[in-house]
């Protein structure tokens, strides 16, 4: 009896649950469910991005809301030697001439963007992929933490000559037209492969405002900018800056 009693005395139970529930431990609970939708989350990302160092992206969120506002879009995915290098000399020259140079970020170009006061002339062709294919169009800073998170990556797992690549598929070059295919054949009615040095220049020149902007029907700023650009693309040329996205 006197054991007995002992047993019984000895194994009070603390009410049903409590320290299961208590505030600790639901923190601790809630703490490890949101790290592992972060990690899943950024190794989604990671997954995707290597996915797209060899895979075609199939659409990307400008692509998507300008067919759902158009009903369409011209565009069709050609390998970039199938796009005339004139075409991507003009590009590079145009949006990033130290392109070859860099790892992502242009220092100089963003010093000289805040020195100057300039709006735009510090984002990079891979941050603009990085843009055009992760993200979407916008100026909010969460967007820019992401591309600048991202923009690294994307450097370090793609070649130079993938960048150019991909950014000449998905770029927009006019209204519901995205690619350099789309943009040679509407503008100058031949193949991306076919494009002369002055029409590459001219088709370069359309960015950033591909939609007030045409290459066919050029006035005297798209010219004169065209000018510009193909001067720019026979320096990077002569000068080995765009040896890093040419065979």
């Amino acid at each position: 009896m006197a054991k007995a009693a002992r047993k019984k005395k000895s194994a009070p139970k603390s009410p049903s649950g409590l320290a299961r529930f208590s505030p600790r431990a639901l923190y601790r609970r809630l703490r490890r469910s949101v790290l592992r939708v972060v990690f899943g989350g950024l190794a989604a990302f990671l997954a995707l991005i290597l996915l797209y160092s060899v895979v075609n992206p199939p659409i990307t969120h400008t692509i998507w809301v300008e067919k759902r506002r158009l009903g369409d879009v011209d565009r069709e995915w050609v390998p970039i030697e199938h796009i005339s290098p004139h075409l991507a000399r003009s590009v590079v020259a145009a949006e990033d001439a130290r392109f070859c140079e860099h790892w992502g970020f242009d220092v100089h170009a963003i010093r000289s963007a805040l020195e100057s006061g300039a709006n735009r002339g510090a984002s990079t062709l891979t941050q603009q992929v990085v843009k055009n294919v992760f993200l979407w169009q916008g100026r909010s800073w969460f967007r820019k933490a992401l591309e600048t998170f991202i923009t690294p990556v994307v450097e370090a797992t793609w070649s130079k000559e993938r960048i150019v690549e991909v950014y000449l598929n998905v770029a927009e070059m006019g209204e519901g037209i995205f690619g350099a295919d789309a943009a040679a054949r509407h503008y100058f009615g031949v193949g991306p492969d076919q494009l002369s040095a002055p029409q590459a220049a001219l088709i370069a020149a359309l960015l950033p405002n591909p939609k007030e902007r045409s290459a066919a029907d050029p006035g005297n700023f798209m010219r004169k900018r065209a000018r510009q650009i193909m001067d720019g693309a026979a320096t990077i040329e002569r000068d080995g800056r765009s040896a890093c996205f040419e065979h």
